[in-house]
């Protein structure tokens, strides 16, 4: 009987804990595991250290996906689901699937009494994706979003990392050719 009909049983980590250890697939460059390292001499716990950490793998990785959160959660010693639940806990995490602009409309008390939800709406109407959507050339997530702190500037969105606000429709419309622009010249966003 040919050799590859055999079971194979290995020692490796997988086997002994049950998870997969993703550090031979994907890491940090030299850089980024220079940061960390740096990072965690900053803070009591690694746990502590997870905010920033996964900052850096954002830059490192250009999103968060299931890989880099595993990856992630391997290099800190957390549970993957902790970090899972940080990522998507919190907005401002570029998430595995988002599009390269990442449009968040603020929709709590302030910014809902001055016109987010117009501003959603045509944001919506003019790129034809609702909130929780990606328009399907990649470019455009539309997402509604609890406060961004510019309560004293509603309406307001944040556009990647930045704020857009006290808008007019008017400045929605610009704002979506300008992005539209820039989408399709290649340019970063």
């Amino acid at each position: 009987m040919p050799w590859q009909f055999f079971p194979v049983f290995t020692s490796s980590p997988a086997n002994w804990t049950g998870r997969i250890i993703l550090a031979n697939t994907i890491s940090f460059c030299s850089e980024t595991m220079k940061q960390y390292e740096w990072l965690l001499t900053r803070y009591p716990t690694r746990r502590a250290a997870l905010l920033p950490t996964l900052r850096l793998a954002e830059s490192d990785f250009g999103e968060l996906g299931v890989p880099e959160m595993r990856y992630v959660a391997d290099l800190m010693e957390i549970p993957p689901a902790f970090v899972f639940g940080v990522v998507t806990f919190y907005t401002h995490y570029r998430r595995a699937g988002t599009g390269k602009f990442h449009i968040q409309v603020c929709s709590t008390l302030s910014c809902a009494l001055r016109g987010s939800e117009d501003v959603v709406s045509r944001i919506t109407e003019r790129l034809g994706i609702k909130p929780g959507e990606t328009t399907p050339c990649g470019h455009f997530t539309l997402s509604k979003v609890e406060c961004l702190g510019s309560c004293d500037t509603a309406p307001m969105l944040q556009c990647n990392d930045d704020y857009h606000e006290d808008l007019s429709l008017e400045d929605v419309d610009q704002l979506i050719e300008q992005l539209r622009t820039e989408a399709e010249g290649g340019q970063n966003g």
